[in-house]
């Protein structure tokens, strides 16, 4: 009968294997001590009202042809103070700037032709570090994602044109109330000099009637002179 019992398994140098390691309890310092730096993203004092994923393309006027600029989110951050919002897109792993520049009252934003998850928009850009034309492109995952991102970008343009324009109307009642104060200003100034004129005819009144004392002490004189004889 065939033996039931397991074969006992050997390996190849179990005998010679070295122990495993222990641990001693040793502590090394390390050479170079880091210390925690505090990093900034430029938006701790905006609020987010957007935030979706998708890829950014710009159109080539020297090409003639759209390029990507990357994929990543997609934010529109307003201002906590002045009430700004500006739209903000950085590539998902380097975190560079693809996108940087304000939604101003004028921006409009339209579909893609052939493609109901992508629209297109003008804007000046500052995402290379200096103002620039551009005409961007953005698609993203679903039409849902697209129709929100379109939807939200006109909602915000049209509340920053209502905020320009409130903005003009009271920097123009400002420009009329400085002029108004200039025009009392300088109607003060004008009446000062009349005033100073009119007190210089009086001096010079008094001036003459001084000059007319002596004539009267000659005549005075004459008069006891006659007396005397």
């Amino acid at each position: 009968m065939a033996s039931t019992t397991e074969p006992e398994l050997h390996r190849d140098g179990d005998d010679n294997a070295p122990p495993e390691d222990e641990d001693t309890g040793a502590q090394v310092a390390p050479i170079v001590k880091l210390e925690e730096v505090a990093v900034t993203t430029g938006e701790e004092d905006e609020d987010p009202i957007l935030d979706l994923k998708a890829k950014l393309y710009r159109f080539d006027k020297e090409g003639n042809q759209w390029k990507e600029r990357g994929g990543g989110n997609v934010k529109l951050l307003k201002h906590k103070v002045t009430g700004k919002v500006r739209l903000l897109m950085r590539q998902s792993k380097t975190l560079k700037i693809c996108a940087n520049h304000l939604v101003h009252g004028s921006l409009t934003v339209q579909e893609h032709s052939g493609n109901e998850k992508s629209c297109v928009w003008h804007a000046s850009d500052f995402a290379d570090g200096e103002l620039k034309a551009e005409l961007f492109c953005i698609r993203f995952p679903s039409v849902e994602n697209c129709k929100t991102f379109m939807t939200t970008m006109q909602e915000v343009a049209e509340s920053q044109g209502e905020e320009e324009e409130e903005n003009k109307d009271a920097s123009d009642t400002a420009a009329i109330l400085e002029k108004l104060t200039v025009g009392e200003d300088k109607s003060v100034e004008e009446k000062e000099p009349e005033k100073v004129t009119k007190t210089e005819k009086v001096t010079v009144g008094e001036d003459k009637s001084e000059e007319k004392k002596p004539e009267e002490i000659t005549n005075t004189h004459d008069k006891d002179e006659q007396g005397v004889v």
